[in-house]
């Protein structure tokens, strides 16, 4: 499967639509990270790109993506915007055991993520950041290690007006399938997702992976969204040993502009605060 497939592709899965609206009463279930900003260091001066580097060699999303700096955030695009071509930015400093935190803002519409354990063709275990109808934020995906998608639900806009009048003003979420079933220990459900994310506004995301098949878990705004154990885990298309071979036990952190016609013209994704502690 090509990289600049994932949006085709994840839009087979989870087709089921229950209308969950944001903001819907619930007893949603917040599980905090570690709580502690004890031991963390900054990747990102907040004025320039260094510690980064574009793919160094054409990959499937392209020859690297426009990345700059503006009011205080990395800002990542097609290069030039609408081409279809994209890319990763990534660390130069390579991480095993490690938690991260990152506020993101992604503009509706685009195609990004998070990569974890990246190699320079962008190899790595991917939390999503697939903000558009039928997407995934905070999940994980196989990226260029065997396309395993470890979601339990999707996500659509909800909008007003029509053409170039139309804005978004919501979303709603599939029926959550059990977290079991995608090969996860837990995932929160898509009514207690809705409920965490904060609409044209920042959100924090925590990441923690430990472990040569890592125990990967994912939280935004204090919220679990998944646990997976890269140990037992029995998802589909995931082969513990081929996805470690692949990936080795250390990799770039990175972020992305999915390649390819999805990503809208203009749109950008965002993100500041980028820290990162060794465990």
């Amino acid at each position: 499967m090509m990289q600049a497939s994932r949006r085709t592709f994840l839009k087979t899965s989870l087709k089921a639509s229950a209308a969950l609206a944001v903001g819907t009463s619930t007893s949603c279930k917040l599980i905090s990270g570690t709580g502690s900003d004890e031991g963390f260091r900054s990747l990102f001066d907040g004025k320039t790109l260094d510690g980064w580097h574009k793919n160094p060699e054409k990959i499937g999303h392209g020859t690297g993506g426009h990345w700059f700096v503006k009011d205080g955030a990395i800002c990542g695009e097609q290069d030039p915007p609408g081409s279809g071509n994209g890319g990763i930015l990534l660390t130069d400093e390579k991480f095993g055991d490690f938690e991260l935190v990152i506020d993101m803002k992604p503009d509706w519409g685009v195609c990004s993520g998070l990569f974890l354990r990246s190699t320079d063709q962008g190899n790595c275990f991917q939390m999503m950041i697939d903000y558009h109808d039928t997407g995934s934020v905070g999940h994980v995906f196989g990226e260029g290690s065997g396309g395993f998608v470890l979601r339990t639900f999707t996500f659509d806009g909800k909008y007003e007006g029509e053409g170039d009048a139309r804005r978004l003003v919501g979303l709603t979420s599939s029926a959550s399938q059990k977290a079991a079933e995608v090969g996860l220990l837990h995932s929160c459900t898509g009514e207690e997702w809705l409920q965490a994310w904060k609409l044209d506004d920042w959100n924090t995301a925590r990441v923690r992976c430990v472990g040569k098949y890592p125990r990967l878990t994912t939280w935004i705004n204090d919220l679990m969204v998944s646990d997976f154990d890269g140990e037992k885990s029995t998802a589909p298309k995931y082969d513990k040993d081929n996805v470690a071979q692949t990936l080795g036990r250390k990799g770039s952190i990175a972020v992305q502009v999915h390649g390819g016609k999805g990503w809208p013209t203009g749109k950008v994704c965002r993100w500041r605060n980028i820290k990162v502690k060794a465990l």
